[in-house]
């Protein structure tokens, strides 16, 4: 159900451009999209895990808090950061 240290790392170094770049815009929402993706595949699996759905949903209203700031203070990298995680079709 969690990710993995090593995939969350790949995911910093791919989307922040250095390994320490946690804090970045980009790399918490595909760090978000990468856990909402691995809770999606439990939850339709487990039915009654209603306390990891409520969780699910948490991180689902955080995903979308960060698109809305990255859309409004850059464009760009907000249509960018979309295309390459296949959010929005």
């Amino acid at each position: 159900m969690a990710i993995s240290k090593t995939f969350k790392a790949n995911v910093v170094k791919e989307f922040g451009g250095d390994s320490k770049n946690t804090g970045a815009t980009e790399v918490q929402i595909a760090i978000l999209t990468a856990e909402i993706n691995a809770i999606t595949n439990h939850v339709s699996t487990n039915k009654k895990d209603y306390s990891t759905k409520r969780g699910l949903y948490k991180k689902v209203s955080r995903r979308k808090a960060l698109l809305n700031y990255l859309q409004r203070t850059n464009i760009t990298k907000y249509r960018e950061l979309i295309k390459k995680l296949d959010l929005r079709n």
